[in-house]
């Protein structure tokens, strides 16, 4: 899966008389499994090292996050905090993602337990609404959305709520702490909101829970920038996600089909504060599943198609470059192929499954080609990884 960044460059520049958080590493990624390793970013959990950290990510597909590249940025990220002198602010690691509805709503509770038992209790009363289905958020979808069992919607939102309502009291009774703890149960509590809406979607078509799963992530990302400005005015945010979510959705094929994404909606919000960059890649390998729910395999990416992009940048022969594309008005604004990989990918039947038109310079301001890239190893290597994939010529090729 490509990973891409956007972020937002800091206006001005701050002293380093602040202890707090000023700039943030964000992800495509569930809010609660990121938040076990910001706190170790900050050494501030009992994991003893990254791959600990890492542990929560347990939905698939979990090589995304539980992978050499990851746990190694993670651990970078530990030892650079813990370089800076207690004064200076440090970088966080979060996620932007809706997924997380069970563990979300029992991270609300457990704040709760600890801060306001008589609210906990009211919490975990609303949250049991989900208790018929188990783990399952997609059979509540489903019962929800065809009227055969009660939305829960009324109950997270009223939690949701009442959490806001009593934020005052909450956070003013232990500083910065008491902020950081409630900004966690809050986002938490709006993610289950989202989460609940977003299932319930599931069975109307993919434009309504991709909108959905794209505008809470930008909602996330807004909130987020708003407590790191609250402890260090002119936070700056690097978000890694896909390049079907980071370039803006108005510029391609799905924007045409009615869907937005978070590029599309961070420029909208943050006009020139937000710089778009994408990834591509000619050819390599690629650490994805055949079908959701599947292994991990380690599969070969198939040279890109003629009138691709992707085929356009091998053509220059450069392997690797940073192309420019803000302001610029270029053969490269005529309407052209581009391939998305993402957890899954059928190079069987590629051009339509992987591939679809953009007009690049208004969909990203920045591109980096990779002519030829490598798989995330995973760090749990199944069998089907470790022998990779069948030559193309199999069995006649042997």
């Amino acid at each position: 899966m490509s990973a891409n960044p956007q972020a937002k460059p800091c206006p001005t520049e701050t002293g380093s008389n602040h202890n707090g958080e000023r700039d943030g590493s964000a992800a495509e990624a569930d809010f609660p499994d990121a938040y076990r390793v910001n706190r170790y970013v900050h050494g501030a959990s009992d994991d003893s090292s990254a791959e600990e950290a890492l542990n929560d990510f347990k939905r698939f597909p979990t090589w995304m996050w539980r992978n050499t590249v990851v746990r190694d940025f993670v651990e970078w990220l530990r030892q650079h905090n813990s370089a800076l002198s207690p004064n200076e602010p440090k970088v966080g690691f979060y996620g932007l993602d809706l997924y997380s509805l069970h563990a979300s709503m029992e991270a609300v509770i457990n704040y709760l337990d600890e801060i306001d038992p008589e609210a906990a209790q009211r919490a975990r009363y609303r949250y049991s609404c989900f208790e018929d289905f188990g783990e399952d958020p997609h059979s509540y979808g489903y019962a929800a959305s065809f009227g055969l069992d009660q939305s829960c919607e009324g109950d997270v939102v009223n939690q949701l709520l009442e959490l806001q309502r009593r934020a005052a009291d909450y956070i003013h009774r232990d500083g910065r702490v008491a902020e950081n703890a409630y900004f966690y149960a809050e986002q938490n509590a709006r993610l289950a909101v989202r989460a609940e809406e977003y299932y319930r979607a599931m069975f109307k078509g993919r434009p309504s829970t991709w909108n959905l799963r794209d505008q809470h992530m930008s909602e996330s990302l807004d909130a987020l920038l708003q407590h790191l400005d609250k402890q260090v005015e002119g936070s700056k945010i690097v978000v890694w996600a896909h390049n079907s979510h980071i370039g803006d959705a108005r510029a391609t094929e799905m924007g045409e089909e009615g869907e937005i994404n978070l590029g599309q909606l961070a420029r909208e919000r943050h006009a020139d504060e937000t710089v778009l960059i994408g990834f591509s890649t000619y050819t390599g390998t690629v650490t994805a599943a055949s079908g959701w729910g599947a292994d991990a395999e380690l599969k070969r990416v198939r040279p890109g198609l003629p009138d691709s992009f992707e085929k356009l940048f091998h053509e220059v022969e450069i392997p690797n470059f940073l192309l420019m594309l803000r302001g610029t008005e270029t053969v490269l604004s005529q309407p052209r192929i581009q391939r998305a990989i993402g957890v899954i990918y059928r190079p069987q039947t590629e051009r339509l499954s992987h591939y679809f038109s953009v007009r690049l310079p208004f969909q990203f301001d920045a591109m980096i080609h990779l002519d030829e890239t490598h798989a995330v190893e995973p760090l749990e290597r199944t069998q089907m990884w470790e022998e990779g994939e069948l030559p193309e010529t199999f069995p006649t090729g042997i």
